[in-house]
C-alpha cells in the first residue's frame, strides 16, 4: 500500500515544525505579507494550519476551521499575496527535506484553493 503524502514526510509532528519554520523564518520576516498577522493568535494559527496541512496532504481529517473562502473574507489577498505564500511553502518544505515530486503535490492542492482565497 502506498503512503499518503501526510505520512512520508513525517505526520503531523513533521507538518508541525515545518509549519513552525514556515511562519516564523519566512511569513512573519516577509513584508509583502506579515501585515495580514499582526493581530493574529500565531499559536492558534499554527495549529489551524498544521491541521489543515496534515489533511491536505492524505492525513487525518482533524480541520474544523472555517472555509477557505469564509477564513480570508475581507482580507483583500492579491496574487502577489497568495504567491509567496506558496513559495514560503514551498521553501519550508524543502528546507525539512521534502523532494521536489512531493512539494508540487502539495503545492498543487494549495493552487486549487486559490480562487477562494483571493479578492475576498
Amino acid at each position: 500500500m502506498e503512503q499518503t503524502l501526510f505520512e512520508k514526510v513525517g505526520g503531523e509532528e513533521a507538518i508541525a515544525k515545518v509549519v513552525d519554520y514556515f511562519y516564523s523564518e519566512l511569513v512573519l520576516k516577509d513584508e509583502t505579507v506579515n501585515h495580514f498577522f499582526e493581530k493574529t493568535d500565531m499559536e492558534k494559527q499554527r495549529s489551524h494550519q498544521t491541521k489543515f496541512i496534515s489533511f491536505a496532504l492524505g492525513g487525518p481529517k482533524q480541520y474544523s476551521g472555517q472555509s477557505m473562502a469564509k477564513a480570508h473574507q475581507g482580507l483583500n489577498l492579491q496574487p502577489d499575496h497568495f504567491n509567496a505564500i506558496v513559495k514560503h511553502l514551498n521553501d519550508a518544505l524543502a528546507h525539512f527535506g521534502v523532494n521536489e515530486a512531493d512539494i508540487d503535490t502539495a503545492l498543487t492542492k494549495v493552487a486549487s484553493l486559490k480562487d477562494d482565497i483571493l479578492y475576498k
